[in-house]
């Protein structure tokens, strides 16, 4: 007997894993297995290896359905079958189309029907004989008995999953219980049957278990996994790929080194050697010419990730890292021990990357790439909300089930219900999504592996996520976005336009070494800089007085919440301001991570001990490192090094106490330990923004407000720039773009900004004023442009025609005197003019003082002057964010701007946080908040507040510790 299975990659159908649909086979004995999920074949590679492990034989196929009606099911008798109906799926998904009712002929795929076609059935077609259907007899009068097959459908376990699946249909068609319809859902018989039914079956219809027998021999799909899946050469031979890898990174080494770097020279042809070996020449080339690309189009990237532990990554120019300047071992990228392929993670700015993934697929065919996807799964509370919704509750009682799931006295009846479904469906994959950026490219035709589904961008995604992906063999090309890339791409094009200098930021070798960069970096000014502009880590900047790209790349990394909550982040700055009081455990730690004072701040650090104290191989280091990063410390292979280390220390007369401490230490900080070589990527980019920002600031803070990617909101943004001296000006229709620009020191705020502003407006005021010229008034606006009044009464409250020397009332008045659609028709005779206004009848109308802050804080959501001005009052006696050094240890009061803040719960599992302010002259300070004041006095929305606390200082970093606060009135509106 065999069932025709649904795991719940049927989305918003099935009930259970493939795995355990295959241990519910398993538990009956059975020996084949068919998944036949609808319109996917997500459970697939998972689904054979369940199989293969029970002893039961797999087949695999497709459901293909209009809706809820079922068409007919394909299933694949070979590697090609399974191809074929992964095309076919693929071709529907991308077209939109319905399938047909009839099965297409299709080589190496049966087909079966569970509705009787009106025709006869094809040599490759079969009808399903339903098992429970008392109408056997008869059917065998209709249809030829070589034609029946017996696929019984395996939805769910038993009556709760049937229940399940009900929810699981309401959901996807979103609709009450009540409402769902027998045709929506599967039959409640669709679960594994009695053995007296088969056993009934299978004596009155023993042909058509023949034929099942004869259909399930003649399906054998051996999914093609391992290396073999990837392209397997770049050149078309491998050994040409070999020598052109070799060729490459050689002339890479003569640019990078001096030519007589013989350690340089000798790690590089030893790298080359172990690329070679593991097969992976063809993964370099291809992620060489990912970046060649990118480089012969303008682009910015950078090569991060464990790939930057490589010189010939380095020689190839794929990243900017040096691991010999760093002591970066290969063994933490590439290793014969390490069953995980190598994974470069490259960079590109976030309006480049679709570019640049284009290139990818028209350069390696489009039928042997896609992206990888990502399941996005139900989550608790939304799937909470979503049964909510089904059993008919109103919101106020479901939010009670979300806010207090443990308050049964507060439930709705169907509360618990709701919960028991609610926790089972959490975690259950609801929909397919695309990676970050995983690119896959395959040897055979993509669609020996999987079928495709088509994203908005246009880019296909696979129907396996990245963790299948490496379990099948799959190498992935990660071509990533960020906005840190923006910033710099941007601000070099905007410092070429308004200075007329052309910024080399790639010469990170003088970048790093430049002064003014340093102090920069040093004073913890690094507002929009990549990675380094939180509140946080500007302060850990000032603390450690980091002025150098090591100093950074361990501040990069400690400031990480694994190290920071273990304690080991105080511990460093203590011992960095104090290092002649570090005492190190061992020589070994003294000579190997003396720059990080004894501290293991990275993964690498952790190979180190291993390697040098207990002398286990690098391969093996790393292999422990990973191990113990995981959760898998009980599989042989720990247990192996883990003895190996004991047996090592013992030999090398070590002490057990001393033994047993390093392994102490090894094991606390595997748990929260970084990678040094993404640390040191990461690092690359925050000096090239530090460049640009130390010597180009207004067109650095620009080109950041246009990428609208930062830690802070563009308030902020806008203020660093006229902190920096430019002169902010809001929307004009005669000078700003649709971004916003610069013209000298000039700040035009772009019209992108502006709430409820059309683009189509803001780009057609810019393309008029491109054409024809600046505007000369408002009629001539209205006759150039002629937005619609709601749109033109936008451009007036912000002041975007000011130029016009008349006030917005008046301008108000004036643009009630036009009839806007007549401006479209010039031609038409007309009785009464386009535009009438007499301005001699106008009473006497006048803007009230500070009257445009309130539009701009309504339509640009900040104000463009001091917030300190709208005050209906100034409190007294407060003091600047520059006097609190002088004032260490005293209570003081100071008036504060809201930045943004971090709560955080305590050891306690009490709320507290941090608080970053603006003071009066515009300079940035910090408070702390512990668990009383921040309940007592909690933040009441944006604005000025008057805070009195102590002043702390830690590590020379000045501090706010709050005692009271209160939130200082605005002025009123004088616009009502």
């Amino acid at each position: 007997m065999i069932y025709r299975c649904h795991s719940y990659f049927s989305l918003r159908y099935g009930t259970l894993s493939p795995v355990e649909l295959v241990e519910q086979a398993a538990e009956r004995g059975l020996a084949a297995l068919l998944l036949a999920d609808i319109g996917s074949c997500s459970g697939i590679y998972r689904f054979i290896q369940a199989c293969r492990a029970h002893g039961i034989k797999p087949l695999i196929g497709i459901d293909f359905r209009r809706g809820a009606r079922h068409c007919f099911t394909g299933i694949a008798q070979s590697n090609l079958g399974y191809h074929n109906l992964c095309e076919y799926l693929t071709r529907f998904s991308f077209s939109g189309e319905q399938f047909p009712l009839q099965a297409p002929v299709m080589e190496d795929v049966i087909f079966v029907y569970d509705h009787l076609p009106s025709r006869s059935l094809r040599t490759d077609e079969y009808f399903h004989f339903p098992v429970i259907d008392r109408s056997g007899d008869r059917l065998l009068k209709k249809v030829s008995s070589d034609r029946l097959v017996v696929l019984p459908t395996l939805t769910f376990k038993d009556e709760s999953g049937f229940n399940l699946h009900r929810l699981l249909r309401c959901v996807d068609l979103n609709i009450v219980g009540g409402k769902l319809r027998d045709s929506d859902r599967a039959a409640q018989g669709d679960r594994l049957l009695g053995a007296e039914q088969w056993q009934t079956f299978e004596k009155r219809f023993p042909a058509v278990i023949a034929n099942t027998c004869s259909l399930i021999d003649s399906c054998n799909v051996e999914l093609v996994t391992g290396r073999g899946v990837n392209r397997l050469t770049f050149t078309g031979s491998a050994s040409d790929d070999r020598e052109l890898l070799y060729k490459l990174c050689r002339e890479g080494l003569r640019l990078r080194y001096s030519p007589n770097n013989k350690k340089a020279a000798e790690r590089l042809e030893k790298e080359l050697r172990v690329i070679d070996q593991l097969g992976f020449s063809t993964y370099f080339l291809i992620t060489w010419d990912i970046v060649r690309y990118g480089k012969a189009s303008g682009f910015f990237h950078v090569g991060r990730g464990s790939g930057a532990n490589s010189i010939a990554a380095y020689c190839l120019y794929i990243t900017d890292v040096d691991p010999i300047e760093l002591d970066l071992y290969f063994e933490r990228f590439i290793n014969p021990h390490r069953s995980s392929p190598p994974d470069f993670d490259i960079d590109f700015s976030w309006d480049e990357r679709d570019r640049v993934t284009d290139y990818v697929f028209k350069r390696y065919g489009s039928r042997h790439t896609a992206l990888l996807a990502t399941y996005n799964t139900f989550g608790f509370r939304s799937v909470v909300r979503e049964l909510g919704k089904v059993f008919g509750l109103p919101p106020a009682d479901i939010d009670v089930l979300i806010e207090q799931p443990d308050a049964t006295d507060k439930h709705h009846d169907y509360g618990r219900h709701i919960l028991r479904y609610a926790r089972i469906m959490d975690g259950m994959p609801n929909y397919l999504s695309i990676h970050a950026g995983g690119i896959l490219i395959t040897e055979q035709p993509i669609f020996y592996h999987t079928a495709l589904k088509m994203m908005p961008k246009g880019f296909p995604i696979t129907h396996f996520d990245m963790h299948d992906a490496e379990d099948m063999g799959f190498h992935k090309y990660d071509v990533l976005s960020q906005r840190g890339l923006g910033h710099i791409k941007d601000a070099v094009e905007l410092i070429r336009n308004n200075r007329a200098v052309a910024v080399d930021v790639r010469d990170v070798e003088q970048i790093k070494k430049d002064l003014k960069v340093r102090e920069q970096l040093r004073s913890g000014s690094c507002l929009g800089c990549f990675y380094i502009e939180s509140p946080a880590m500007r302060g850990l900047l000032q603390k450690l007085r980091c002025d150098n790209y090591v100093h950074l790349i361990a501040a990069s990394s400690i400031i990480r919440p694994g190290v920071a909550q273990s304690g080991m982040m105080r511990e460093y700055i203590k011992r960095f301001h104090q290092p002649e009081s570090v005492d190190y455990l061992h020589p070994v730690f003294e000579e190997h991570l003396s720059e990080t004072f004894g501290v293991m701040v990275y993964q690498e650090d952790v190979m180190k001990i291993v390697h040098h104290f207990a002398g286990l191989d690098l391969d093996e280091s790393d292999v422990l490192r990973r191990i113990m990063t995981g959760k898998k410390k009980s599989g042989d292979t720990f247990q192996r090094l883990k003895k190996k280390y004991f047996l090592n220390c013992h030999q090398r007369g070590y002490s057990d106490e001393l033994t047993q401490e390093v392994w102490r230490m090894i094991e606390s900080f595997s748990g929260y330990s970084f990678c040094k070589a993404h640390s040191a990527s990461f690092a690359v980019e925050s000096f090239q923004s530090l460049y640009l920002k130390a010597y180009f600031p207004l067109e650095f803070s620009v080109a950041v407000i246009n990428n609208f990617g930062g830690f802070y909101s563009t308030e902020f943004y806008v203020h660093e720039a006229r902190m920096d001296g430019a002169r902010i000006e809001a929307p004009c229709i005669n000078h700003s773009e649709l971004m916003t620009c610069i013209n000298g020191q000039t700040i035009y705020i772009g019209f992108i900004h502006l709430k409820r502003l059309e683009r189509k407006i803001a780009r057609s005021i810019v393309s008029e004023r491109e054409k024809s010229g600046p505007f000369q008034s408002l009629e001539d606006f209205m006759e150039r442009v002629n937005p619609p009044a709601e749109q033109l009464q936008i451009l007036i409250r912000i002041g975007a025609l000011r130029f016009t020397g008349i006030n917005k009332y008046e301008l108000m008045w004036e643009r009630c005197n036009w009839n806007h659609s007549l401006l479209h028709n010039p031609d038409q005779q007309l009785l009464f003019g386009r535009y009438s206004f007499d301005s001699s009848a106008l009473p006497e109308m006048e803007e009230y003082p500070r009257e445009q802050a309130f539009d701009e804080m309504e339509l640009l959501g900040f104000p463009l002057c001091s917030p300190f001005s709208l005050l209906q009052h100034l409190p007294k006696n407060c003091i600047l964010a520059r006097q609190m050094e002088t004032l260490v240890g005293k209570q003081v009061q100071v008036k504060g701007y809201l930045v943004t803040y971090k709560p955080v719960r305590t050891v306690n599992k009490k709320r507290m946080a941090f608080v970053t302010w603006l003071d009066e002259e515009g300079r940035y300070f910090d408070s702390v908040h512990f668990p009383p004041v921040w309940k007592r006095y909690p933040l009441r929305g944006r604005g000025c507040y008057l805070l009195r606390g102590k002043i702390t200082d830690d590590f020379g970093l000045c501090s706010l510790e709050l005692i009271s606060m209160e939130k200082l009135p605005y002025i009123a509106d004088p616009r009502y």
